[in-house]
């Protein structure tokens, strides 16, 4: 069945129906009740900005239109911010010396193993010339940066501003404690001033520096730092995962890549190989 329209004669009709009625006729609009700007939504939440968006707000968001006006005033000073970050980042880490990051999750307690592992890790990274760098956060990052700080040694946090569970640990040197608003800021922080990789268990922040760190080397972007996984019972099952899957039936890695990670179960053995790896090329980190 086929749509009426109005015709140029109807809408005429319509008008003089209404003549002197003070109302006038319009047509509706599919776009009635979108928004269409930037301006809109703050108009719409009374120009108050909230720390986080709930997910439909953020959807919505997305798909605004941005009038060129717009367009410079928020993308453009944005990139500003990116700069400044990245600024801050390359000043204070270019000044630390030789560091180990540590990466692990915000969520693991004091009494657990694992927490009391990265602690132990790092106290004897710091005995052995090497600074420690931490995601600045609670959990496994706190254990490294007071595994550090009980040694004396260079405790670096490296802390994102998230809507929930991160917050800097009271571990971290004052003049070390850098603060981030975009994650991939930090990646490059955490990546450019190491000497080495230490992955306790995590989810997926921890997994997201892992396999960062891991391309990065895989493509030669960056030398072949030691990258150490602790806890095999942890790590395993994704590791032979990627063996059986991606290695062997798809073959979208190397064999060698495989080697590019080393998986051990103490304090001890983590801190070892990253002594042989510079024991290697006659090199030793000092401060």
């Amino acid at each position: 069945m086929s749509k009426l329209k109005k015709t140029s004669r109807t809408k005429a009709s319509d008008e003089a129906m209404n003549a002197g009625s003070g109302q006038t006729i319009r047509q509706p609009d599919v776009n009635d009740n979108k928004v269409t700007t930037i301006s809109d939504i703050r108009e719409q939440t009374h120009g108050q900005r909230t720390v986080q968006l709930d997910d439909e707000q953020r959807i919505r968001k997305a798909f605004v239109d941005k009038d060129w006006n717009e367009i410079k005033i928020a993308d453009s000073w944005q990139i500003f911010k990116v700069m400044a970050e990245f600024v801050e980042g390359f000043e204070k880490m270019s000044k630390i010396g030789p560091c180990v990051s540590i990466f692990g999750s915000a969520r693991t307690k004091p009494d657990n193993p694992y927490y009391q592992m990265a602690e132990e890790i790092a106290s004897k990274l710091v005995r052995h010339g090497y600074g420690v760098i931490t995601g600045g956060g609670p959990g496994i990052m706190e254990a490294g940066n007071k595994g550090a700080r009980a040694e004396g040694g260079r405790s670096v946090g490296l802390n994102i501003e998230l809507p929930f569970e991160q917050f800097n640990n009271v571990y971290i040197d004052p003049d070390k404690l850098i603060n981030f608003d975009y994650f991939f800021v930090r990646k490059v922080m955490f990546v450019k001033y190491a000497q080495g990789f230490i992955g306790m268990p995590g989810g997926f922040g921890t997994l997201d520096e892992l396999f960062e760190a891991i391309t990065l080397i895989q493509t030669k972007k960056i030398g072949r730092f030691p990258i150490v996984l602790v806890g095999t019972a942890y790590w395993k099952g994704m590791f032979e995962w990627i063996e059986q899957v991606m290695l062997h039936e798809e073959h979208n890695i190397s064999a060698e890549d495989m080697h590019l990670v080393q998986l051990v179960d103490d304090a001890a053995s983590a801190v070892k190989i990253i002594d042989d790896f510079y024991s290697k090329y006659l090199l030793s980190p000092n401060f």
